[in-house]
């Protein structure tokens, strides 16, 4: 293969993968407003300006587009999760707070809207799709061990009592933080999402 072909098999390359990716983000910023069963491949189309050719070259079924979103959500999580709680500039304690102080100035200028795909698709999907259920469950579960390694870091330096385990703490922490998640989307208001920052670090990790 020439120079020139292999330049020109790269670019077509990358432009298909950046119409993968602008698929999937398209698909994303639709399904955590709309919810997954309420959302049509057209509609996605259209918001990308692709031939609907071209959404059955990269997934199979609207499931795996799914999924795929859900893989892709996941890894952009996972990484921002890890620039803050990874932030050994800052003690444990201080890297959580940090953190939702990040999401509560997100939501703020989402003006109170989506909230969190991995909820909002665990209540829509995990009773009718198992494929779903078990990889949102496999996202879930990387996010409370990321949460669990930082407190119980903080515990180790004394700054959060080790009456219960960071595991069970970072559960706790992350479930509620989803139920004030729900509700600040009903109030369209950051109050619910204060009074757990109130709560949570007034009281549970104190």
């Amino acid at each position: 293969m020439t120079g020139l072909l292999k330049l020109l098999v790269k670019a077509k390359e990358s432009i298909k993968e950046d119409t993968k990716l602008a698929l999937i983000k398209a698909g994303r910023r639709i399904i955590v407003e709309k919810g997954y069963n309420h959302t049509g491949i057209q509609e996605i189309l259209l918001a990308v300006g692709v031939p609907k050719g071209s959404f059955y070259h990269f997934f199979s079924s609207k499931e795996e587009f799914g999924l795929a979103i859900i893989d892709y959500d996941s890894q952009m999580h996972d990484r921002i999760v890890e620039q803050y709680l990874g932030d050994t500039s800052l003690t444990p304690l201080n890297r959580i707070k940090r953190y939702f102080t990040f999401k509560l100035e997100e939501f703020e200028t989402l003006q109170y809207r989506e909230g969190c795909l991995f909820g909002n698709l665990s209540q829509e999907m995990a009773d009718q799709n198992d494929p779903f259920r078990i990889r949102l469950q496999e996202a879930i579960d990387r996010w409370h061990g990321q949460f669990a390694d930082c407190i119980q870091a903080a515990q180790d330096s004394g700054e959060i009592s080790t009456q219960y385990s960071a595991r069970d703490l970072a559960e706790f922490c992350l479930n509620s933080w989803e139920g004030a998640l729900l509700q600040m989307k009903l109030a369209k208001s950051d109050a619910p999402l204060k009074n757990y920052v109130q709560f949570m670090f007034g009281v549970i990790l104190a």
